[in-house]
């Protein structure tokens, strides 16, 4: 099977046909991040890359059997602030139309696009109607210990739902404990963590975006103890501004995910991001996709 992977990034679809078992003949790569290519290079080093997908002739590529790929979503999510929120005409997420085009150039027999779960209605409905098919809402806790709500336009037959797996966050741990069922969502903003245990703590207690692993849940309880008793109802600034005059030891040895849990959650080989640093790799894993989702989808290739 010949495929064309746009947005490509670290190459989780790559992993997704081995572990659905199709034979890829050639696959060539759409990107442009230094670091993705690096890994993507590592692990399949016969990944033909094409560069931008500004750039890409879908008719001088030949013989395309699938077309894969998740625009940008930074102008789509909800979570982004109004400003940065302007859908498909963003100047991020406009590149869904890149992918379209070379859909209607390339004219392979199957594609799959992805892209986030929480978009406007509009948006939505203008992909749908664009490539013709309804998406299927999957969130990756099915097979992950991660929350990962997407939506996936496929003409690939007979797509469900895969089974819950039910794989629990503190299944994947390799030290620790944590208060939650399953880790909140991988973004790239996750290679900028903050280094504090404090000011991590409050951000994940008053917040919870972001996920944080504790020594032990009598470590977890200790903490939220001491944070209701000093800086309950606190701002990060007012915090900051009293910090001194508190003993804030109990937070220390709360920490981020591990890069290899980080490689769990997105469920690829650990390893996989091995050649770089792991805030680096929080970044990719960040932007990638859950490759069990996109290999439970491939199955139904004929």
């Amino acid at each position: 099977m010949n495929v064309l992977s746009l947005f490509d990034g670290m190459s989780c679809g790559r992993e997704a046909f081995i572990d659905a078992r199709i034979k890829v003949h050639k696959y060539y790569a759409s990107e442009i991040k230094e670091d993705a290519i690096k890994v993507t290079q590592h692990n399949h080093p016969d990944t033909i890359q094409l560069g931008s997908v500004t750039e890409i002739n879908g008719n001088s590529l030949g013989n395309i059997d699938i077309l894969i790929g998740g625009s940008p979503c930074q102008n789509l999510s909800v979570a982004m602030c109004k400003e940065h929120r302007k859908g498909l005409d963003g100047d991020k997420s406009s590149l869904f139309y890149e992918y379209y085009r070379i859909l209607k150039e390339a004219k392979p027999k199957y594609f799959l696009l992805e892209n986030v779960g929480g978009m406007d209605k509009k948006d939505r409905d203008v992909i749908t109607q664009l490539l013709g098919v309804e998406p299927i809402n999957i969130n990756s806790k099915l097979v992950s210990a991660q929350l990962r709500n997407r939506l996936y336009w496929t003409n690939i037959p007979s797509v469900t739902r895969p089974k819950n797996e039910n794989v629990k966050l503190n299944d994947i741990l390799i030290d620790g404990w944590s208060d939650r069922e399953k880790s909140r969502c991988l973004l790239e903003s996750d290679s900028r963590p903050l280094t504090t245990p404090l000011k991590m703590f409050h951000r994940y207690y008053s917040t919870g975006f972001t996920t944080l692993i504790f020594r032990s849940q009598e470590h977890y309880v200790e903490c939220v103890k001491h944070y209701n008793r000093h800086f309950k109802g606190m701002s990060a600034k007012e915090i900051d501004y009293i910090k001194d005059n508190v003993d804030c030891r109990v937070y220390n040895g709360t920490r981020y995910l591990y890069q290899e849990e980080l490689e769990k959650l997105q469920t690829i080989p650990v390893g996989y991001t091995s050649i770089l640093d792991r805030n680096s790799a929080a970044g990719l894993l960040g932007d990638g996709w859950t490759m069990k989702v996109i290999s439970h989808i491939l199955r139904g290739i004929k």
